[in-house]
């Protein structure tokens, strides 16, 4: 089993990220062992599919521990991050009477990761919360790192807190059971964020890519689980440095550097309402935007370029957005999270493993019309 620990000053205590297979099954003993959460009631927050698979895993082992558990489901899919939604749980944790040592613990994907860290952090001004993400997307990214949301109809995650978690349990198991879609989103996260890290984890990640292709037991080895480790401590890494995301920081360590490829994909996740992409499906598209804006502003070579096109493509298919309207995306961009005094600020690449934060002042309107247009596929890009 892999252990990892998030330590964020001048917060008190600690988020342990667990990595091993089965250890969802181990939750109850962890709560039942721990000196810090020690809850009566358990608010179990899931959707129906996820909890028809691993739910009984959890209840068996809580119920052991003769604490009150109350499973609560959302309906599945990113539109259900909302202000509805919060409200509904919130308003059943105050009816279940919970109290500050009472539990969260959020089981499934990175909706459910988002609306229940939310909820957590909320509720009493902060009450315990255990993430057991059974995505690989939420695995490598979205559980780690304390960041919770729900979306507003001009814009994703434009609500929310900064709240670690007391435990992060990583159960490969569980990709067992991903459509495939689901897979390919994970595996966009993975390429994003190796690609901001250095090239030994680039290097890693697309070889890992190369395997899946030819091993489908891949995501059940070791070897796959060593790399989720990997990705974990790089973000945990990053966090550690600069848990809440200055805006005064600009370097390769500031948490900005992991936004690479969704500035992109927030905005195209809006005007599809939410619908038509997967999450990392849309930062597979992100990424290729922003690969195509850091060559055409000099900052990429077109070397570096086909690496990154090979790796997104590596990562499976990904939904057609050639008859999405580049205007739309554009207007969309104007309420994108990141920006900082009205200005929308990319994360572009020099190289792998080398991340560069760039004003959008500094990008004229033909080439970002131009390179959202080759990275979704409407035009072919130079091949110079």
């Amino acid at each position: 089993m892999h252990k990892l620990e998030i330590r964020v000053e001048p917060k008190p205590g600690r988020s342990e990220i667990n990595i091993g297979r089965g250890i969802r099954r181990e939750l109850a003993q962890l709560i039942a062992q721990s000196t810090e959460v020690k809850p009566r009631r358990v608010a179990l927050v899931s959707n129906k599919r996820v909890f028809d698979l691993y739910g009984a895993d959890l209840l068996r082992g809580l119920k052991r521990n003769k604490q009150k558990v109350l499973p609560w489901l959302i309906p599945d899919g990113e539109r259900f991050k909302s202000f509805r939604t919060l409200e509904d749980l919130v308003r059943a944790l105050g009816e279940w009477s919970f109290e500050r040592n009472d539990l969260v613990v959020a089981l499934g994907g990175g909706v459910v990761g988002d609306l229940a860290g939310f909820s957590a952090s909320i509720y009493l001004r902060g009450i315990p919360l255990i993430q057991v993400p059974t995505t690989l997307l939420a695995q490598v990214d979205s559980s780690v790192g304390g960041k919770t949301g729900i979306n507003l109809p001009v814009g994703k995650n434009l609500v929310g807190t900064f709240y670690q978690p007391s435990w992060v349990l990583i159960d490969p198991e569980t990709l067992a059971t991903l459509p495939k879609r689901e897979i390919v989103s994970g595996f966009c996260e993975m390429v994003k964020q190796s690609l901001v890290a250095s090239d030994d984890l680039f290097a890693k990640t697309v070889a890992a890519l190369q395997e899946h292709s030819m091993r489908s037991d891949f995501l059940f080895s070791s070897d796959f689980e060593e790399l989720i480790a990997s990705h974990c401590g790089f973000k945990a890494a990053i966090v550690m440095n600069d848990e809440r995301e200055s805006t005064e920081r600009s370097d390769a360590k500031s948490r900005r550097v992991l936004n690479f490829g969704h500035t992109t994909a927030h905005a195209l996740e809006a005007v599809t309402n939410y619908r038509k992409f997967r999450h990392g499906e849309a930062v597979g598209y992100g990424m290729l935007v922003a690969g195509e804006l850091s060559k055409n502003l000099g900052l990429l070579g077109q070397s570096e370029l086909e690496l990154l096109r090979e790796a997104v493509a590596l990562c499976g298919r990904l939904p057609r957005a050639n008859e999405i309207d580049p205007a739309k995306i554009i207007r969309a961009l104007q309420h994108d999270k990141k920006s900082v005094g009205g200005e929308i600020n990319w994360v572009l690449l020099e190289a792998v493993g080398a991340p560069r934060i760039v004003a959008g002042k500094s990008i004229s309107a033909t080439v970002l019309r131009q390179s959202l247009r080759a990275g979704l596929g409407q035009t072919k890009s130079s091949r110079n």
